[in-house]
């Protein structure tokens, strides 16, 4: 008799625990995937921020070599062309320009993110100003300024 009181209490408690692991394992899962798509998510913002330093990097690299080509000897169209020719190669819709204000100079290399590109009329963030003129929605500009 007293085994079938045992039994029955047993039993008892065992059916008021079925399917609690199962919402535990289901949370554990839900846990898992949200973390996964969050490590997913930085990983996919850290190569796009690795691609815009490259590429700002070889625009200062142009910049640079445009005012050391600029402050040694009077540079001409067809040097200014050779050089825009550089930047399209190794930048995306890349555009080169010097500016001249008295004894001072500045190299600009602007170039457009293709793939950041807002919507015609979707400014999200205003452009940075680069070196007086306004770089336009979508772009990067550096600046580099220079005595002449």
């Amino acid at each position: 008799m007293r085994r079938s009181v045992l039994d029955t209490g047993l039993r008892a408690r065992a059916s008021a625990c079925v399917g609690s692991s199962l919402i535990e394992v289901m949370l554990a899962v839900a846990l898992i995937a949200i973390t996964t798509l969050g490590l997913i998510a930085a990983q996919v913002w850290t190569a796009r921020e690795a691609r815009a330093m490259a590429l700002r990097e070889n625009a200062t690299w142009l910049a640079d070599s445009i005012a050391e080509a600029a402050s040694t000897s009077s540079m001409g169209e067809l040097a200014l062309n050779q050089w825009s020719a550089r930047a399209r190669a190794a930048l995306p819709h890349a555009e080169v320009s010097i500016g001249e204000s008295g004894a001072v100079a500045t190299a600009r290399v602007t170039w457009a993110f293709v793939q950041d590109r807002p919507a015609a009329g979707h400014v999200i963030d205003k452009p940075e100003s680069c070196g007086g003129i306004d770089a336009p929605a979508g772009s990067s500009c550096v600046a580099l300024a220079f005595a002449k």
